[in-house]
C-alpha cells in the first residue's frame, strides 16, 4: 500500500527537497527501507548500527510515537502517515 512519509527539513537534501514522499510499505521498517532504496543513505541517518531508531529521531504513525507502539514493526494503517521528526534540544 502507498503511504506518505513526511520528511524533516534536515533530511530533505536526500529527497531533492521534497517535504513528503510516497512509498509502498506496510510497516515503518518497510517504509524506511523503501526510502533508502529510492534515496540512498536515508536509513543510516535514521537508524543506528544495530538497526534501531537513533535516540534523536522520533517517528510517528498517525500522531503516535512508534517507540510506544511496535517500533519499526509498527503497522501503518491505510490512511496513516509516517512523520520523521528530529528531536530538538537547546538551552
Amino acid at each position: 500500500m502507498s503511504v506518505t512519509v513526511r520528511i524533516p527539513t534536515t533530511l530533505r537534501p536526500l529527497t531533492s527537497g521534497q517535504s513528503e514522499v510516497s512509498v509502498e510499505a506496510g510497516t515503518v521498517g518497510e517504509a524506511l527501507s523503501a526510502l533508502d532504496a529510492a534515496y540512498p543513505g536515508f536509513t543510516e541517518r535514521i537508524t543506528d548500527e544495530a538497526g534501531s531508531l537513533r535516540r534523536f529521531v522520533n517517528v510517528f504513525v498517525s500522531d503516535e510515537d512508534v517507540r510506544f507502539l511496535d517500533g519499526l514493526r509498527t503497522v501503518i494503517p491505510a490512511d496513516g502517515t509516517v512523520a520523521i521528526v528530529p528531536a530538538v534540544a537547546g538551552g
